[in-house]
């Protein structure tokens, strides 16, 4: 029997004492338990050529358990893992099946669903940036997003500080604005142009990109969180920002209030969420549902007053359980689950 091999980085805040991150040997253990060989390699880019042949000598499957934002050689491991599941080795997640949930413009692939509101915004330029934005402002409260950071850094919430003039198609670029970031709901007074300029830094670079869309205030009332085990919900984080008129973050960081509830509580928001799940992995490139994915959820209000989420984005990088390690045996038949499916199919 081949073995399952957990990919992890050395180094950063997310480890223990023993050098992994806390939910990793869990379900290394889990797996052993169940009669499978499993082991943890440390990618390393220097070593890209040895652990590929390492891989394609003895892997089945791997479970990719790194934050590919924080990695030194981000290119060729997204490449080593391709190959590696051209091989026929499980992959879980598929690489681009990383990229397509994780990115932020998942969103702008969804707008055509009612998961996402119509008005939301990829800008890949500076250019698409300076021709939509100021008019989207003009109609309503923005979020902008950009794609690399966590905890709320690099995105803002974007109010006019100012009126503007009733005839005006779009918001001029020397209006005054009020934006918020959300990594601790601090607030900055800019000119639309400038604060627009100092956004470039989110848009240029490798995978640079903001995403843009409306501002939904019932925020306050929480963030809903679905952890999924491909397509099973496993539990429900409920995050409410901090009080304050200004807060709107629902991190750690910022002060938010995490609640842990079960599935059963959010009935209505998962089985809507899971009668969408084909269309979702359609349009987001067709591959495999990711292995542990989370979906992120704000209220808000259809135009009969009803009820209404809003998915606001999607995780499926190296989402972790670090808060409930006695997931790691599911999740260790979800793996199982995989591999089997896979050979049945070859």
């Amino acid at each position: 029997m081949k073995k399952i091999i957990f990919f992890e980085v050395a180094g950063g805040t997310d480890k223990g004492e023993n050098g992994h991150r806390k939910d990793t040997m869990p379900m290394v253990n889990a797996l052993i338990a169940k009669g499978y060989e499993a082991e943890v390699i440390f990618f390393d880019v220097e070593k890209r050529e040895e652990i590929r042949q390492y891989m394609l000598a003895n892997a089945c499957a791997y479970v990719s358990r790194i934050n590919p934002g924080n990695l030194v050689g981000e290119v060729e491991y997204f490449a080593m893992l391709r190959e590696l599941c051209e091989h026929g080795i499980v992959g879980l997640p598929h690489p681009d099946a990383m990229v397509g949930y994780g990115a932020k413009d998942a969103l702008v692939k969804l707008t055509d669903s009612n998961l996402v509101p119509t008005d939301t915004y990829a800008y890949y330029t500076m250019s698409d940036f300076f021709y939509q934005f100021p008019k989207a402002l003009l109609h309503n409260e923005r979020v902008l997003k950009q794609n690399r950071g966590s905890t709320g850094e690099g995105i803002w919430r974007i109010q006019l500080a100012e009126a503007v003039p009733t005839s005006a198609t779009e918001v001029p670029l020397s209006t005054k604005i009020k934006c918020t970031e959300a990594k601790d709901n601090h607030v900055e007074y800019w000119k639309l142009g400038e604060f627009m300029l100092f956004c470039e830094q989110y848009i240029i670079g490798q995978n640079g990109m903001l995403v843009d869309m409306p501002f939904l205030p019932r925020i306050k009332e929480g963030e809903i969180r679905l952890l999924m085990l491909r397509n099973t919900p496993v539990n429900v984080v409920h995050k409410k920002p901090a009080e304050g008129a200004n807060a709107f973050s629902a991190t750690l960081f910022s002060g938010a209030q995490y609640r842990y509830d079960p599935p059963i509580l959010w009935e209505k928001l998962i089985t809507d969420f899971l009668a969408q799940l084909p269309m979702i992995q359609q349009k987001l490139g067709g591959y495999d549902i990711p292995l542990l994915w989370t979906a992120d959820f704000i209220l808000d209000t259809d135009d009969n007053g009803q009820d209404t989420y809003i998915l606001g984005e999607m995780n499926c990088s190296c989402v972790g359980f670090t808060s409930e390690l006695s997931l790691a045996s599911k999740v260790a038949d979800e793996i199982i689950a995989c591999i089997s499916e896979k050979r049945s199919l070859a």
